[in-house]
């Protein structure tokens, strides 16, 4: 008998993380959805997923906040208990993320700390604290950037953080490919979501700077990430893990 697959998507109420969730469900991966403050959007992506004849549940979460890991870990292994009758989920999808932009010049130690609380120490210690609950076999996704790669002015700390997630990423598979748990970095290019105020969705201008740059001509939209992470965790690529994934349509190539 085949263990119906359980995936646990951080920050899932809205963009990629909706789009995550959509397409595994899509692939037949049940979801734990979480989300920071907006209940109403994420209970929308539970109907969603439900639709698409899946289970799933929302549960809430602030990754920047460190001291609710245990309290959010017990949630799960209830989750777990009471909708799946299990003790453990498959696929962890390190999401939730923060937006800051502001030149070297101008960046301040709050939003400095902001970034690196939820896109390092969250993912960090978030996974640490769920590594008892992650199946062996199971997948880590890791959300990065394509700004590790190619540079803008303005997200010196955004870049830092993200290239702390990639490094981690390597560590971490190495020391979970003993349990046979995958660990890799997917890193988007840019993409019209609300991450950020929705500044490249917004801005006419932007979009076309961006067309201009990738090999097919577009600018990125939710569900060619959300395809990508769905077909990385969904296929029988065991053999690949510790790798940076750029998903980007050939970004400043």
């Amino acid at each position: 008998m085949t263990t119906q697959r359980i995936a646990l998507i951080t920050g899932a109420n809205r963009g990629l993380g909706r789009s995550t969730a959509l397409n595994l469900a899509g692939k037949g991966i049940d979801v734990i959805a979480t989300y920071r403050g907006n209940g109403e959007e994420a209970a929308e992506v539970v109907a969603a997923v439900e639709q698409l004849g899946r289970t799933a549940v929302a549960l809430q979460l602030d990754v920047g906040d460190h001291g609710s890991f245990d309290a959010f870990a017990e949630q799960v292994e209830t989750a777990l208990r009471e909708r799946w009758g299990r003790d453990s989920f498959d696929v962890l999808v390190n999401n939730a993320g923060a937006s800051y932009g502001a030149l070297l010049s101008e960046t301040t130690e709050a939003g400095f700390d902001e970034i690196f609380d939820v896109h390092v120490k969250g993912v960090f210690f978030l996974t640490q604290r769920l590594l008892p609950l992650l199946a062996d076999g199971g997948d880590v996704v890791n959300i990065s950037t394509g700004l590790t790669r190619f540079s803008f002015p303005g997200y010196s700390a955004y870049a830092a953080a993200k290239g702390a997630v990639e490094v981690l990423t390597r560590v971490l598979a190495l020391e979970l490919g003993g349990r046979g748990i995958t660990v890799n970095a997917i890193a988007p290019g840019a993409v019209a979501t609300d991450f950020g105020d929705g500044h490249i969705r917004k801005d006419a201008e932007l979009q076309k700077a961006i067309e201009a740059q990738t090999a097919f001509g577009r600018v990125g939209e939710p569900d060619d990430v959300g395809g990508a992470i769905a077909a990385l965790v969904t296929s029988s690529s065991r053999w690949v893990t510790g790798q940076r994934i750029e998903v980007s349509g050939g970004m400043r190539l």
